[in-house]
């Protein structure tokens, strides 16, 4: 009792001290630092698993993969402290281990890889005309920034390439700054009004997830709906997903999803994401996305600021990209070698994740 007494005794103080009507300060203090399971805590909206899933073929099991051996692999991938790994190829699960009491049924959080759903709902918005052109400036949309300084410059675009210039603080260690706003916040629509421009955009490249969560907001005001629904009915239920799933939102009433992050799911699910891109937005004969928006999403463009390592909220590597999310969660696709790979992990460990799964690529 002391300890749990003490706790709230804390949360108290620092609300009242930084009053705050939330209480965010006190959340980050109670949770601490962010944690694959904090979908537990967060209200969210249902991804709804399919009546008739799709299911990667499950291939024989051998003690290599090409020039891979698979015990090495394991014994890397374990000592790292990942949940989850899936090695995908043809359509073929070729590994798949789970660690640390976690199973395929184990709902994990995506943080950041969550991005590139909100990047692929972005380009659904496009195809069905809810969103004209990336080049839109976004206070078409977002009305309430019309009147904040440097805001009607800022287009969709500059937001997906990570160069619109808002101002922001991407610490995950400061209870005050803007990422433990975006994380424990409640109320994301009004602090989103508080928004300022830190330098012209389209000039450098600067990794903020305030961009992706107005991006989250532009889809939502585009298309009329929460963006779990329209992620639900564009995207998630095409791609005949074997669990439910959710994407955590900042209130029960009038919630916002946390575009950012958040979305909920299990590893083999994160994996049918990757096929669709891999196979150009179609799943089984169906376009869901337009095959120009999965090229355009994952080409590198310096022009405007962008970074050579980034693309619409996707991550290059050597020999593909990423949806890359805090503590390791992972989607890589290598186009050239028809894989994927799956990481889930408790912290990213002591590896690049990047490379090791290039490394892979080369060897399959």
């Amino acid at each position: 009792m002391k300890k749990f007494s003490f706790r709230y005794s804390l949360i108290i103080l620092v609300c009242v001290m930084q009053l705050l009507n939330s209480c965010m300060v006190g959340r980050f203090v109670w949770y601490n630092f962010s944690d694959i399971t904090d979908h537990k805590i967060f209200p969210s909206r249902p991804l709804p698993k399919s009546a008739q899933p799709f299911r990667f073929t499950e291939a024989q099991r051998n003690d290599r993969i090409g020039n891979v051996s698979l015990t090495i692999l394991d014994s890397l991938v374990e000592a790292n402290n990942s949940v989850a790994f899936l090695i995908i190829r043809n359509d073929s699960l070729l590994f798949e281990k789970y660690y640390q009491g976690y199973e395929e049924t184990t709902t994990v959080a995506s943080f950041s890889a969550a991005k590139s759903y909100t990047s692929a709902l972005v380009g659904a918005a496009l195809a069905d005309g809810f969103i004209k052109s990336v080049d839109e400036s976004i206070v078409n949309y977002l009305p309430e920034l019309k009147s904040s300084k440097g805001f009607d410059k800022i287009t969709i675009k500059h937001l997906l390439q990570m160069t619109s210039g808002i101002k922001a603080n991407e610490s995950y260690y400061n209870p005050f700054g803007q990422a433990a706003h975006l994380y424990y916040g409640r109320n994301l629509r009004a602090y989103i009004k508080r928004l300022k421009v830190d330098y012209e955009p389209g000039t450098k490249f600067a990794y903020r997830s305030i961009n992706t969560q107005l991006l989250g907001l532009i889809v939502e005001r585009a298309t009329g709906k929460p963006l779990t629904t329209y992620l639900n009915e564009r995207i998630w239920t095409k791609l005949q997903p074997e669990y439910d799933a959710s994407w955590s939102i900042d209130k029960k009433k009038d919630g916002l999803e946390k575009a950012f992050c958040c979305l909920n799911a299990k590893a083999r699910d994160f994996a049918k994401f990757g096929r669709l891109y891999l196979n150009k937005g179609n799943w089984n004969g169906e376009q869901i996305l337009p095959a120009q928006w999965i090229e355009e999403s994952t080409t590198p463009e310096k022009a405007q600021g962008g970074a050579s390592y980034y693309k619409y909220q996707w991550w290059m590597t050597k020999n593909g990209y990423e949806a890359n999310g805090l503590h390791g969660q992972y989607i890589f696709v290598c186009p050239e070698k028809n894989l994927i790979v799956v990481r889930l992990g408790k912290r990213g460990g002591d590896v690049s994740w990047g490379a090791v799964f290039d490394r892979l690529a080369e060897k399959l």
